[in-house]
């Protein structure tokens, strides 16, 4: 922490000694603080909105920075002067508001001394290479948008630099996907706000500058708001998939299953329903531990899985009992998928860990099918209650077996015509 310390300090006593070394504020002093405080005004106001992304134990804003179009009207010490006041303001309102990293004062220094000597740089490129550009097209904006490109460039070094010290980034890796953070479009949009609003400052159009600030406050606003909704909807749907999720197997959990059952009620399709079941399960817990019984678990859900279409759903309804939907399949179809099922768990053992070494542990499943047509005189729930009595008699048969029945051949003959027709397609 010493060394971070004395690393920040050092980059605001350079900013400092650049800043009073490159002269004084030669434009007049009350222009100077008319400028000062309608940059202040919109800047703190800005800051209210700033993206502010966490890196290791630092935050860091990204924002539009209207230092460039500043120190180029004041230059380097008018910026610093204009700095000091600006970042001290953040750094009371996070204090305030709670908000503040626990090392908030010391990373004021660096907001203050970072960006006054890099747009101090940026203010002697542009008076070094402007006369020689002054007469190209477009050769202000590229200039504004190279030396834009270059101290963003500079700013993650120095960043990266603190990150190193403190201990938040580690590899190379990691190095460059801060890097490769910048956008093109960000360093254009920022070289074009500064370029705008120097002309403006230059011409005296406070009106129009005071416009611009307005509009980049409200476009800010807007992303602002916007990404804050996409941020809660995924945290939402990351909820729900907490909330809908078997945490050991990762498949879908009993809740699931209920609200896909509602969904399914009375929707006319030909479903079946499988509940599936390990044999003897406890006697794996017994003969090893929980946790190899856990991995017992986890193969078989993985197994089940993998025979299934997207259509169809797989849920964690028990502790090694396993709820199958299928659809838009006929009742052959059905039969043949669970007898696959039924020999692939019987052909595959489980892999797991015990007493630190790898053992496989063979097992076997039964299996009972219902398939019926989703009516209002027959719910999924009595299908389910169908599907759980054929679990039962196939492991009352000797387990490892599979009991099924195609509960349309029950419908009136009519019913069981037409769904008898719509088989055979599907077959």
């Amino acid at each position: 922490m010493y060394k971070l310390k004395l690393f920040i300090i050092g980059i605001f006593i350079t900013g400092l000694i650049v800043a009073i070394a490159s002269g004084p504020i030669e434009i007049d002093i009350a222009l100077y603080f008319k400028v000062f405080f309608v940059y202040l005004f919109f800047t703190t106001l800005y800051s209210h909105l700033k993206t502010v992304v966490k890196t290791g134990n630092v935050n860091i804003d990204y924002s539009i920075s209207y230092g460039l179009s500043f120190v180029l009207f004041t230059g380097p010490l008018g910026l610093f002067l204009f700095e000091i006041v600006n970042r001290f303001y953040v750094y009371f309102y996070r204090k305030k508001t709670g908000t503040a990293d626990e090392d908030e004062f010391i990373h004021t220094f660096y907001n203050i001394g970072g960006p006054g000597l890099l747009h101090s740089l940026g203010y002697f490129i542009f008076y070094g290479l402007y006369p020689y550009i002054e007469e190209i097209p477009f050769g202000y904006w590229g200039l504004l948008i190279a030396i834009v490109a270059l101290t963003d460039f500079l700013s993650s070094i120095l960043l990266l630099a603190i990150f190193h010290i403190s201990g938040s980034i580690h590899t190379g890796q990691d190095a460059w996907d801060f890097i490769k953070g910048r956008s093109i479009f960000d360093t254009i949009k920022k070289a074009v706000s500064n370029g705008l609003l120097f002309i403006f400052i230059l011409e005296q159009q406070w009106e129009i500058l005071i416009a611009l600030f307005i509009l980049n406050y409200l476009v800010s606003r807007s992303a602002v708001l916007q990404s804050r909704s996409i941020q809660h909807k995924i945290e939402r749907d990351r909820f729900e998939q907490m909330a809908y999720t078997d945490f050991l197997t990762k498949v879908h959990n009993r809740t699931y299953m209920n609200k896909i059952m509602n969904e399914l009620n009375d929707t006319e399709e030909h479903i079946g329903i499988i509940v599936a079941d390990i044999d003897t399960f406890k006697r794996i817990n017994d003969t090893y531990n929980h946790t190899v019984g856990d991995s017992v678990i986890q193969h078989f859900a993985t197994t089940l899985k993998s025979f299934l279409k997207d259509e169809d759903y797989l849920f964690r309804s028990g502790g090694e009992e396993f709820t199958i939907i299928l659809r838009n399949r006929g009742y052959q179809e059905c039969r043949q998928l669970v007898e696959q099922l039924q020999k692939s768990i019987q052909d595959t053992p489980a892999v797991s860990e015990f007493k630190t070494r790898q053992i496989t542990i063979s097992y076997t499943a039964s299996f009972g099918l219902y398939f019926y047509q989703s009516n209002l005189e027959t719910t999924i729930k009595h299908a389910y209650i169908h599907a759980d009595d054929l679990l039962y008699r196939a492991k009352n048969q000797g387990k490892n077996q599979v009991s099924s029945k195609n509960g349309i051949i029950d419908l009136p003959l009519s019913a069981r015509y037409a769904a008898t027709s719509i088989e055979k397609m599907e077959i």
